[in-house]
């Protein structure tokens, strides 16, 4: 038995057993910082793992001693992508008496993320593969856009309780507001490789417009104008 076959055995089909040996943060950064110049450069299909131990400079026993295949690497990006975003969310919630300031602070997070190269590259990549690999797709919206919408839902049910907000159908309202954020540029970004860069200016504007547009429809016994 080669010595990669030996470590994929001892992983086993739920990784058990690669802890021990996989826990250099270092070496990790190091395999997941070459896999996303691989992707990048290659796309998912036309990338293999030979590809990422060149790129990322290890050993191909060191590779399969972390991440035993190409999809487990692109789920790892995925998921450490997402965790940093989902993470700066938090404080954004936490403000229930002022739904115009959380609206577009959380909009505006919203929208930036769903333009950067990094979202923009995940997306093609799970459209692309997910008509032969299902359960990428499932995963990508239940622990990204639809993790995002719940938040959003609690928030609003909470601002509704607090007298902010008037909304009869809140996870309508919340899926309408993150439509709105993205409008004009989400799409175009999406599948127009040569679409002009979005700036920061046109972001706001856009967002700002979406709040008014939400809090004119849902406004409670006050709103104001959206700050930042």
């Amino acid at each position: 038995m080669s010595r990669i076959a030996a470590i994929e055995r001892k992983a086993g089909p739920a990784g058990e057993g690669r802890a021990a040996a996989g826990d250099d943060p270092v070496k990790r950064r190091q395999i997941l910082d070459g896999a996303r110049r691989v992707f990048v450069s290659r796309g998912f299909d036309g990338a293999s793992m030979n590809d990422i131990t060149r790129e990322a400079g290890v050993s191909k026993s060191t590779l399969y001693v972390y991440y035993r295949s190409k999809e487990e690497l692109f789920r790892a990006l995925i998921e450490e992508e997402r965790e940093r975003y989902f993470a700066g969310l938090g404080p954004i919630f936490a403000d229930t008496l002022h739904p115009e300031t959380v609206l577009y602070r959380f909009g505006l997070s919203l929208a930036e993320l769903s333009i950067s190269p990094a979202a923009i590259h995940a997306k093609r990549t799970v459209i692309a593969v997910a008509s032969r690999m299902p359960a990428l797709g499932r995963e990508f919206y239940r622990d990204g856009p639809a993790r995002a919408h719940s938040l959003l839902v609690a928030y609003l049910r909470a601002a509704v309780a607090a007298g902010r907000l008037s909304i009869d159908n809140i996870p309508l309202a919340a899926s309408q507001f993150i439509e709105l954020v993205g409008a004009g540029f989400v799409r175009r970004s999406l599948f127009d490789d040569e679409a002009p860069l979005v700036t920061r200016a046109e972001l706001e504007e856009t967002v700002r417009a979406a709040v008014r547009l939400f809090l004119s429809g849902y406004a409670g016994k006050e709103a104001g104008e959206p700050s930042a």
